[in-house]
């Protein structure tokens, strides 16, 4: 199991060089990931000052060497497949290769899209989500790209350069569960990231859902052809209480044993620490879980 940190992209953590200082001392505690938020508007969390989550990485990326870097979750659908593929493969470079794309429909719904004045049903946006997702595949190969799809065309475009990691990045999707689809979808690509609706953000997932996600998700990815040793991610998150070890094991081992291969670490979503820097820093410097 490999461990990230998980910010929004808000309240202190707006500051690029804030999210800097944060990817620094999780990189030096040993955590493996530094995950951030990607809102343009959230009203719950509406008078705080909002950080573009990609001018964000790039600060963790120029202040760190080795932590994976990315967005949980960033949805294509609201987003220009081309300008989005051009802010990742430019991390990507800048990073040397460690990018992972996380991606969903997002949310909320009507903050996010209807606020602006975009379509908010979610099948639009599911299958503007999918057709992005491709095409963001191939401008990331660095081939010429031609398109006429539903929602998206594209005529004789090549875009350079190719993210550093070939094929590309990794792309995982996030979904509530028991939902099918979100997974299903999860199940092309190259990890899952399983909400609950009765564990919220910072809730320890329940275990016996997580079991059934993952048989489900391996069933999905065992009919497209895929091989039992092949990788593929099962991303949880919660809080866990760093000052003590062995609270923690009970809490996430059985998760490990069900299937999951990271522990996204999370502020509870509810509370007052969820967007300050104090903190996420003390809990940073306690450490990853030890799962051993």
């Amino acid at each position: 199991m490999r461990f990230s940190v998980n910010i929004p992209n808000f309240g202190d953590f707006a500051d690029p060089r804030t999210v800097a200082k944060v990817a620094v001392a999780a990189e030096q505690a040993g955590w493996d990931g530094l995950f951030v938020w990607d809102h343009v508007l959230h009203r719950t969390h509406q008078g705080r000052p909002f950080g573009d989550p990609w001018m964000l990485l790039t600060a963790a990326a120029l202040a760190t060497s080795r932590i994976r870097l990315g967005t949980l979750v960033t949805p294509v659908a609201r987003r220009r497949p081309q300008q989005l593929a051009r802010q990742v493969a430019t991390l990507d470079a800048l990073s040397g290769g460690r990018v992972t794309f996380a991606t969903g429909l997002g949310g909320p719904v009507e903050d996010e899209y209807a606020s602006f004045g975009e379509v908010s049903d979610p099948k639009v946006l599911a299958a503007r989500l999918d057709e992005g997702l491709d095409l963001l595949e191939r401008y990331w190969s660095g081939n010429p790209v031609n398109h006429d799809g539903p929602h998206f065309q594209v005529r004789d475009v090549t875009l350079l350069p190719a993210t550093v990691q070939r094929p590309r990045p990794p792309v995982w999707v996030a979904g509530f569960w028991p939902n099918r689809p979100p997974m299903r979808r999860a199940a092309r690509w190259d990890g899952a990231v399983p909400l609950f609706a009765d564990a919220k953000h910072g809730h320890i997932p329940p275990l016996g859902q997580v079991r059934d996600l993952v048989s489900y998700v391996r069933e999905q990815r065992e009919q497209r052809g895929a091989r039992p040793g092949d990788p593929f991610e099962i991303v949880l998150g919660g809080a866990t209480p760093g000052d003590d070890p062995a609270k923690t094991l009970d809490l996430i081992g059985p998760l490990a044993e069900a299937g999951a291969t990271w522990w996204d670490e999370r502020q509870i979503q509810t509370g007052e620490d969820l967007d300050r820097l104090a903190p996420v820093l003390r809990r940073i410097e306690q450490g990853p879980p030890d799962v051993r």
